[in-house]
């Protein structure tokens, strides 16, 4: 009899033991699923943004299109432009470096045109990266502390406008200058992705009217 109290016990122990055993080994199961491998996650998600943002950075590095509309201190409106505020235009210059053509051949809006020097212009952006070349287009009202009008071509200059990152404050060489009429135009890209607004600048030979 008493034997059989003593099994009777150490059955009952090994239940416990069992069930606790079998409790923590569902937990972890449990934790372990619910878990995913942070490590593998977090690379392709690194590597996604990694290949998203040089992509930006390749593609015109970092050209805004559009513009807060803001004119510079000192620009004079064209007397008598070839176009005027309001007309439509079709572009025929490509002003977004590194890209499929998005200007070239899309129908425009003037929002404005003025009598100033267009300047090419090449720079290092103060945001690092590869060297800017014939940028275009800089206006004289663009340049801090500038000499008369036009500079000539290898003048180094100090660019006080933001048509793209790591532009403003930067030191640049004029490629070219030339003497014309610049407008701002509103446009949507030729693939339709973007619209823009007053874009800054095109001149006027980059422009012709629809036909």
């Amino acid at each position: 009899m008493k034997n059989g109290y003593v099994i009777t016990i150490l059955f009952s122990l090994l239940l416990v033991i069992s069930a606790c055993g079998n409790s923590e080994n569902q937990e972890v199961e449990k934790n372990t699923e619910e878990t995913p491998p942070t490590e593998e996650t977090s690379q392709d998600e690194m590597s996604g943004e990694d290949m998203g943002g040089d992509h930006s950075k390749e593609e015109g590095h970092g050209h805004s299109m559009s513009s807060d509309g803001e004119i510079p201190e000192g620009l004079q409106p064209a007397e008598s432009p070839a176009y005027n505020e309001g007309d439509q235009v079709i572009i025929e210059a490509e002003h977004a470096e590194g890209h499929d053509s998005v200007m070239k051949g899309a129908e425009a809006t003037v929002t404005g045109a003025f009598n100033s020097t267009a300047y090419a212009v090449s720079f290092t952006p103060t945001t690092g990266g590869d060297p800017v070349t014939n940028h275009k287009w800089v206006i004289h009202e663009e340049l801090e502390n500038a000499e008369n009008a036009p500079l000539s071509e290898g003048t180094e200059v100090t660019l006080a406008a933001d048509h793209m990152e790591g532009m403003d404050g930067v030191k640049a060489t004029i490629d070219t200058a030339e003497q014309t009429t610049v407008y701002m135009v509103d446009f949507t890209t030729v693939d339709g992705d973007r619209a823009v607004t007053d874009h800054k600048w095109v001149t006027e030979d980059e422009l012709r009217s629809p036909e």
